[in-house]
Formats: structure tokens, C-alpha cells, sequence
């Protein structure tokens, strides 16, 4: 496949860091597969990962876990994150998926409903989703999971990172034989104490490393890459792009590359994004556009139709969000819909 603008996604790298933090976590990992596949498309991805022995996955929103279940047919658990909304208690369960309550609210609409398995949220501090501990609904017979969230697990140096265990331990224990997940993507490098039952990676399996920066345990799963459509010769004194934002201090050879933040190429990276291309990292300049973005190739051998990596296996995606000011988890979920994703491995 060409394009001008290619993102692929290398399901062999999935499928080793499933296994790779399935390995240093010493639980089974429960995928997160929500918004796509943080961009890389859930179907595919999920498929793999379950045919690697996942059987638990989780989205936020309903209209993800039908597309995932029609995907994945009978069988898997597909848990939802946003829970029972009001009126959404039909589509969870002709869909067979399984709420994470959020709410006493949430509980009585999911039991109104005919109820069905369904996992239960305890905010252990991050106070964004979930019962307080002091809140939690009494153990009921079709609660199959407990789960928090982590705030800090990309700071192995956070306080608040034992806090929050110490809580959902404490939390979780009112619920025996009930499955316990805390661990995210972070979490599950923190030792043994954070694994619980299952973990829910996301970023992780995706080649984003667990403290925001390259680790060489994670392999890169997305590689974006884009075309250069124009070469040309910007003289010292000429500038580059809206605004004008490059000028050039001497003779300067600019390559006109098909990506921009349509793409997923975002605004912030100038000026310090970098760009793989000729084997040698090379600067963005000037502001990055809606559909092409400039680089200066200044004494590389670079031809119209050659390809440039915005991130990948010689462009690391953590480097390149630092770059943007941002996150990896930004850049994957921002790549845009009209460029095409295409699956090896």
C-alpha cells in the first residue's frame, strides 16, 4: 500500500509487548483497546490479541464495544468504561457487555435493567471516575471485577502511586473472589504489589514506554510516514510556511512532506519536531499546515516520492511527543481518519 501519508501497525510488536508485560507484570493482561486502539484500529488489534490468549477487554464507550464485539463474536469480556449510562442499559446488553459502574446512579439503572455481569469502579484519588471508598456498593452476586485507576504510574518516585494501592487493597478486600485490576500501563512496572489479579495496558502494548520515554522493553508498534511531494531551494533571507515562520540563514534545501495536522502532524511540533528521513533525523520548519508539513534536508540525497518517518523504529514515539510538548497517547489517538492503516505481521 502507498499513500501519502501511512500509518502501519506491526502486530508481531503488539503481540511481544503483550507478552512482554503479561512477563514483567506476572498477571494476565486485560487489553485496553479504547478510542480505536489509541488510533491503530481496534479490530485488527484486538483480534490479535486475543488470538496471543486475551479474553478481557476494555473500551470507554458503547458504540466501541459493539464494533468490538461484533468483531470479536461470542466469548471475549468486553468491559465499558463510562458504565450505565441513563438509557444505554438496552445497548449493553444486546451487545453482551459488561458496565464498569461508576455510581450508585449507574447501578440501580443497570439492575433496572435486568442487570448482568458487570465490574465496579472504586476512585482510589484521581477523582475522575468511580465510587468512593466510603460509597462502594455491598457485594452482589453479578460483580465480577473491582478496578482503580492510577494517577501517577509513569512516576515510580510518586507517593501517591502506594497511597492508591494501599487503598484499593483495602477497598477490593470487601469483595472476595471478585477479579481485582489496578495496574495500568505504568502500574504494571511497579513491582509485584500493583499487579493484583489483571492489569489494563494501554499505551504500553501500542510501543509507548511506561514512564512517558523509550524503554527498550517495549517494542515501537506505529510507524507514520509520509511522502515528499516538492523539493526546493529556500535562499537566506526567505522564509518558510504561514507566518512566516523559518527563515532561512543560508541556502536551505526544503522538502514538502504530505502529512500535517490533519494527519495527526500536530501544530506544537514547531520548532522542535524531527522527522526520520535518509537515515539521519531532520528538523520541521517553519509551522506545520493542515495537509504538508517542511523539513530541511540541506545535503541529503532525498527525491520526490521518498518517504520520510514522523515516528517508528528510528523516530521514537515518546521523542516525538516530547517534541510536541505532548504525550504519545496524543499522538496516536490525533492520527487522522483519511490516513490509511495497514497491518503486518
Amino acid at each position: 500500500m502507498s499513500a501519502p501519508a501511512l500509518l502501519t501497525v506491526d502486530l508481531n510488536a503488539l503481540a511481544a509487548n503483550f507478552r512482554t508485560l503479561e512477563a514483567v507484570g506476572g498477571a494476565p493482561v486485560h487489553p485496553v483497546v479504547k478510542a480505536d486502539a489509541y488510533g491503530l484500529g481496534a479490530e485488527a488489534c484486538a483480534r490479535r490479541l486475543a488470538a496471543e490468549g486475551a479474553r478481557t477487554f476494555f473500551v470507554a464507550r458503547v458504540a466501541e464495544g459493539e464494533r468490538l464485539r461484533a468483531a470479536l463474536g461470542v466469548g471475549p469480556a468486553i468491559y465499558v468504561l463510562d458504565g450505565c449510562l441513563t438509557g444505554r442499559a438496552p445497548r449493553l446488553r444486546g451487545a453482551d457487555l459488561r458496565p464498569v459502574l461508576n455510581t450508585e446512579a449507574q447501578l440501580a439503572e443497570w439492575r433496572a435493567a435486568g442487570g448482568g455481569a458487570c465490574g465496579v469502579q472504586i476512585d482510589t484519588g484521581m477523582n475522575r471516575l468511580g465510587f468512593g471508598a466510603g460509597t462502594a456498593p455491598e457485594p452482589f452476586d453479578e460483580l465480577k471485577l473491582v478496578m482503580s485507576h492510577l494517577a501517577c504510574a509513569d512516576d515510580p518516585a510518586e507517593p501517591m502511586n502506594a497511597r492508591q494501592r494501599d487503598a484499593f487493597a483495602a477497598a477490593a478486600a470487601r469483595y472476595p473472589g471478585v477479579l481485582r485490576s489496578f495496574a495500568n500501563s505504568g502500574g504494571v512496572f511497579l513491582g509485584e504489589s500493583y499487579a493484583f489479579d489483571a492489569s489494563r495496558p494501554g499505551i504500553c502494548l501500542y510501543g509507548g514506554g511506561p514512564e512517558g520515554r523509550p524503554d527498550e522493553r517495549i517494542r515501537p508498534v506505529a510507524t507514520l510516514t509520509a511522502e515528499v511531494l516538492q523539493l526546493r531551494d529556500v535562499p537566506a533571507g526567505e522564509t518558510v510556511g504561514y507566518s512566516r515562520g523559518f527563515t532561512a540563514t543560508a541556502t536551505t534545501r526544503i522538502a514538502t512532506v504530505a502529512a500535517g495536522y490533519a494527519d495527526g502532524v500536530l501544530r506544537s511540533y514547531s520548532p522542535r519536531g524531527a522527522v526520520a528521513v535518509a537515515g539521519t533525523l531532520r528538523s520541521i520548519v517553519g509551522r506545520v499546515s493542515m495537509d504538508v508539513c517542511a523539513v530541511d534536508v540541506t545535503g541529503l540525497d532525498v527525491a520526490v516520492g521518498d518517504r520520510v518517518e514522523l515516528f517508528g523504529g528510528e523516530r521514537m514515539i515518546d521523542d516525538a511527543a516530547a517534541a510536541a510538548g505532548t504525550v504519545a497517547w496524543e499522538l496516536l489517538t490525533s492520527i487522522g481518519s483519511r490516513v490509511p492503516r495497514r497491518y503486518v505481521g
